[in-house]
């Protein structure tokens, strides 16, 4: 699986499975994504590589135990690294070339959703993380 930032400067390949595809509907995800929710796809960070560009990365703390990484130059929002999850990188879906085959889909952190959004799916919801 390889992605890109908008501009193309970061460029990433992943080689591992995808473990989680989710939608976040945290108020961070809404607001760096500038949408309703944010979709990620979780791989191993083994077999996760940058192809180039990672010089230009730039790295928001958005809290203690999140770190979520842009490209400098056109501010793609590209990634979430979670402390909770170390051996993880969680993928911002929009930023994958080609569709991986997917698990099954969740949304979490439905507590803090957009009012205005409503949900036109019957995947799992999770007021937080799933147990």
């Amino acid at each position: 699986m390889r992605g890109r930032c908008e501009c193309g400067r970061v460029q990433y390949r992943s080689e591992g499975k995808v473990e989680y595809f989710s939608h976040c509907h945290c108020s961070q995800c809404r607001r760096v994504h500038g949408a309703a929710f944010a979709t990620f796809v979780s791989v191993p960070r083994e077999g996760f590589t940058y192809l180039s560009g990672e010089s230009d990365l730039r790295t928001y703390a958005s809290s203690d135990h999140q770190n979520r990484l842009f490209c400098g130059v056109c501010g793609s929002s590209l990634l979430v690294e979670a402390a909770r999850e170390p051996d993880l990188i969680h993928l911002a879906l929009g930023t994958v070339e080609e569709v991986p085959e997917l698990p099954d889909a969740f949304h979490i952190f439905v507590g803090s959703k957009a009012a205005w959004h409503r949900f036109h799916d019957d995947a799992p919801q999770y007021d937080t993380y799933p147990d």
